[in-house]
């Protein structure tokens, strides 16, 4: 077949729709938010194609893949297998990095463990393999006159129960072995019962011995012996002292003793205990107790500056006052004074305690009443030892409430031992390779491959990247080019390493780090990983669904991921893409616009075929916008707000260098540049985590910088993102609103419920009383089926209605609480049209786009789009203060064009108010309605972190060099400006000397 066919489709708010799509195809499906877009693309197509596959598998399968429910759908014809590539982060898991998850990781273990070259970690020299004699000889001189013992590691944390293997030892005449840290007779070795699942150690006991020259041969053969048993490897035990020491016939340094175990692939895997760094387990930071948090520095000790220690903490008393009263006698400091006023060096032993104990003198008139010995531990000390010594859940996790991620001491948040990170290849070492962007990376190892690889190359990056050379001796001197065994080893590793970075290339994330952890990913980073990957596969004849790829992309990067999507194409796949970018839609093979509204107004086919004809369609919205009938118009004025600045002084935080940039207040200002370039970092790592600790009390922690002026011009700061707003079916858009609370009320004033003595608790479905007992008031009821997917059918008792039957009973305007929350908001609307506090509120969320969205709808089915917009409306219904800045994030991210031109509405009622917006956004149609523009770049990675360029967008249309600018100018009704002189951005660089060598890396 050349065609899938969907035949009488009616999943969600689709109406029977029947379309066809071409296959081997790159299909866009669009229309206005909420018209069935990813109803019809995931919920009925994709879901049917995963229904079909996961259902050809055994029943024993299936109940650990889960089967997705049958759509509401008559029939599809030539359907594929389908893969679904949506919006969902990669994975929660602090262990999990870009590096595992396009499995470059496992590739970077495997060259490390074949081509790696070891240098001991305390001085830096190589090291080299150690000979019998050479063992028998450091240990005589080093230790003569010790009694030892010497082990041979025959089991190294493998599972297994290893009855048969310790039979042998005692037929091969061995006495003892040691298991699992204990040394046992080999008759009681071989009785016990080791655990089959866990990880152990076996090691066998060769001899037992003093080491004295007149026994060398005796020593000799044991060590001999030993090495050959254990496979290379010695154990020598020194039972007096308890010391421990390991000896490699294949690697060590002669100068230390530094021993390397056999490199293996699991070496080099922080989420293994061969490899990770023993202090964080391999996740490079740790959680301790946080000065900021353990102090209200605006407080005086007496009142209270010391939140665990005061009343409200978790742990004050007498005794605590006693102490520091006694210590503020022997400091000579008033515990009525300010924290911020006492000296650095008060404060820093009220933390951290004095060494030794100190004499106290109390005198009263001037009389000594009281002279004793008393100790200090300090705060922080006292909380670690408190949270190590607790078996209290309740208390741990309030003490963790005091708590922060810092790195790792120990390994400098590299994840690796010390032993691991002095392994290299090529110079580096595994956490600087991981530490290198992508764009690097592929530089490096491309040099590498051609054995190009210099001194200068590899200086940079021990500069720039972590390292870990704060714990470990850099070499004395380098290995540049793999050569003979070394270069026939590494050329396939290298060759599959290029080829998942060239891939990462093409989808736009050049400027990621390996070592980026997964979770700090957005939405569109995670699924162009995905994409990357599938490209990467090979796979043919499978369909693709895709959510808004371009979420994320600066303009100038959209080609790359077109072209992309082509060659997945081109391999013979057919592609469905829920997309509103307009050069996404012009370059696809066929479009499908859904509409002509949205929700109950959406659902059916308005258009379908090329892009052409689309753009043609009289009936079209998105056709209309497409050949400029309709258009976002540019303002005919800019906002010069009111004078008054916010000043980020020399941010610093990843890839910023040394930024000084002002955000005038009082205008809707756009931070905006290429993918990578730096502009979370600026307004959510520094500005916004800044913002929020002073003004609104928040614990967090921002990044570097040098300071932040003007904040006293602003009252609080509100971040807008595409969070849930609520974690539960129970949360929706009516509670989330507050409007939910005036129904009830309403409710409760009605003549029945009067009557019956009804108050607002009986309205809601969280509480005894007015609910339906039997489903707890969730309206459907969870059957599972085992290896069948879980079922939710309707209670069988409220029907769905989610309240019992005499809640039910009460009406106003003959509707029930359960009908009010089925339905619309746009219905609700008219039908409170007479109660202006619930009006209004309904209104704000019509004029955000959402009235196509039933008020009770759970907050668990909600887009991120739909859930920013709905924390819109709640901002705008609250009174304004003037002194308020809204920080948000893509707040286009799935609107079609009609939706943001709604949207640009409702921001513009906010900075009307007074208030300052500050938008990070890559949609041209939001940039050129800005008052201001920040434009950073100039690229992303390493070759980003600046301000191009400041102004308004006709100011930076006119610049030379930002890509920004550059599609700025081709839009109707933008005119490229000169700047005003105080358009010129302030910024200080880092010294070119280390950038210079990053970028002559980098390409």
């Amino acid at each position: 077949m050349n065609n899938i066919i969907v035949r009488g489709a009616r999943e969600h708010n689709l109406k029977n729709v029947t379309v066809e799509l071409p296959r081997n195809k790159f299909v866009v499906i669009t229309g206005v938010s909420g018209s069935g877009k990813s109803t019809l693309a995931f919920d009925t197509i994709y879901a049917e194609g995963q229904r079909r596959y996961v259902e050809s598998l055994s029943a024993y399968a299936r109940q650990f893949l889960g089967l997705m429910e049958k759509p509401d759908v008559d029939a599809i014809e030539g359907l594929s297998p389908a893969i679904s590539i949506d919006q969902k982060t990669t994975s929660h898991n602090p262990r999990s990095t870009v590096g595992t998850v396009t499995e470059i990781h496992d590739y970077l273990r495997l060259l490390y463990a074949r081509v790696g070259t070891p240098y001991c970690p305390v001085c830096g020299r190589k090291i080299e393999r150690q000979s019998p004699s050479e063992i028998t000889d450091k240990l005589l001189s080093h230790f003569p006159d010790a009694r030892t013992i010497l082990l041979a590691p025959i089991v190294r944390g493998r599972k297994g129960e290893y009855r048969k293997m310790i039979a042998d030892l005692k037929r091969e005449g061995f006495a003892r072995a040691r298991v699992d840290g204990t040394i046992y007779d080999i008759d009681e070795a071989e009785k016990l019962k080791l655990e089959k699942f866990e990880k152990h150690d076996i090691d066998v006991v060769v001899d037992r011995l003093v080491l004295k020259e007149g026994d060398r041969s005796r020593i000799a053969e044991s060590v001999e012996l030993g090495l050959r048993r254990g496979e290379g490897l010695l154990r020598v035990l020194f039972p007096d002292s308890g010391q421990e020491e390991l000896y490699s016939e294949k690697f060590a340094c002669p100068e230390h003793g530094s021993v390397l175990e056999e490199l293996e692939p699991r070496s080099f895997s922080f989420n293994n205990p061969y490899g990770a760094c023993g202090d964080c387990a391999g996740l490079g930071s740790k959680l301790e107790f946080s000065a900021d948090a353990v102090i209200d520095e605006h407080l005086s000790i007496a009142e209270g500056a010391i939140i665990p220690w005061s009343k409200k903490g978790t742990g004050g008393g007498v005794y605590y006052w006693d102490k520091l009263r006694a210590l503020s006698e022997h400091l000579g400091f008033d515990l009525k004074s300010p924290w911020r006023d006492l000296p650095a060096t008060v404060q820093s032993t009220i933390l951290r305690g004095l060494p030794e104990p100190f004499e106290v003198v109390y005198r009263r008139g001037g009389k000594e009443t009281m002279r004793f010995m008393t100790e200090y531990e300090g705060v922080i000390v006292n909380l670690e030892r408190r949270y190590a010594e607790t078996e209290s859940d309740y208390m741990r996790e309030k003490l963790e409430e005091l708590m922060e991620m810092v790195e790792c001491p120990t390994c400098g948040g590299t994840r690796y031992k010390p032993e691991i990170l002095a392994v290299r290849v090529g110079g580096v070492n595994i956490a600087q390779t991981s530490n290198m962007s992508v764009l690097e990376a592929d530089a490096f190892f491309g040099r590498l491959q051609d054995g190009l690889v210099g001194e200068t190359d590899i200086v940079g990056f021990l500069e720039t990247g972590k390292g870990g050379t704060a714990k470990v001796a850099p070499p004395r001197s380098f290995d540049f080019q793999l050569g003979g065994f070394g270069s026939a080893v590494a050329a396939p590793i290298l060759k599959a390493i290029r080829t998942r970075l060239k891939f990462l290339v093409d989808v736009g994330l050049d400027y990621l780090s390996l070592d980026r952890t997964a979770n700090t990913l957005s939405g569109g980073e995670a699924q162009r990983i995905r994409l990357a990957t599938q490209v990467g596969s090979g796979l043919t004849g499978v369909l693709y669904v895709l959510d808004e790829p371009s979420i994320g992309l600066h303009p100038k990067d959209n080609g790359r991921l077109i072209q992309t999507l082509k060659s997945l194409r081109d391999l013979g796949n057919t592609l469905l893409v829920v997309e509103h970018d307009e050069e996404t839609m012009m370059e696809s093979d066929w479009v499908v616009d859904m509409g002509p509204g949205a929700g109950v107004h959406g659902g059916d086919v308005v258009a379908v075929g090329t892009p052409q004809d689309i753009a043609a369609a009289p009936d079209s919205l998105t056709g209309k916008y497409l050949r400029g009938e309709i258009r976002i118009e540019v303002p005919t004025t800019r906002r010069r707000g009111t004078g008054k600045k916010l000043r980020i002084r020399g941010a610093r935080e990843h890839n910023l260098r040394n930024v000084t940039v002002e955000i005038p207040l009082g205008t809707m200002t756009v931070v905006t540049g290429p993918s990578g370039s730096g502009k979370s970092t600026l307004i959510h790592d520094i500005l916004h985590a800044t913002l929020a600790r002073d003004l609104n009390r928040a614990k967090t922690s921002p990044g570097k910088f040098d300071g932040l002026d003007g904040m006293d011009n602003l009252d609080k700061v509100i971040e807008i993102d595409q969070s849930p707003i609520g974690r539960t079916p129970r949360s929706n858009p009516a509670t989330y609103t507050g409007v939910f609370t005036e129904i009830r009320d309403l409710f409760t004033r009605t003549t029945e419920a009067r009557r019956r003595g009804y108050q607002a608790g009986r309205f809601s479905f969280n509480v005894k009383g007015g609910r339906c007992e039997n489903c707890k008031g969730d309206g459907v009821m969870k059957i599972e089926m085992n290896f069948l997917p879980d079922i939710y059918v309707p209670c069988e008792v409220c029907k769905g209605a989610r309240y019992n039957r005499e809640t039910l009973e009460v009406k106003y305007n003959h509707k029930s609480i359960a009908d009010v929350l089925d339905m619309t908001v746009e219905a609700a609307r008219e039908f409170f049209e007479a109660i202006p506090n619930i009006e209004r509120k309904l209104q704000l969320l019509c004029d955000v786009g959402l009235g196509y969205m039933k008020i009770g709808q759970p907050s668990t089915t909600l887009s991120g789009g739909e859930a920013q917009r709905i924390k819109l409306a709640s901002e705008l219904s609250k009174r304004a203060t003037g002194k308020t800045i809204y920080i948000l994030d893509e707040p286009t991210t799935g609107l079609h064009f009609e939706d943001v031109r709604r949207l640009m509405g409702v921001l513009e009622r906010l900075v009307e108010a007074g208030n300052t917006l500050l938008i990070i956004e890559h949609n041209l149609d939001v940039i050129k309605t800005a008052d201001w523009l920040i434009d950073l770049g100039p690229e992303g990675g390493i070759r980003g972190g600046e301000i191009v360029t400041i102004g308004t967008p006709e100011e930076v249309a006119a610049h030379p060099t930002s890509h920004t600018g550059a599609y700025l100018s081709r839009v109707p009704g933008i005119t490229p400006t000169a700047p005003r002189p105080e358009a010129v951005p302030v910024i200080e660089s880092k010294p070119k000397s280390t950038r210079a060598k990053r970028e002559k890396v980098a390409g």
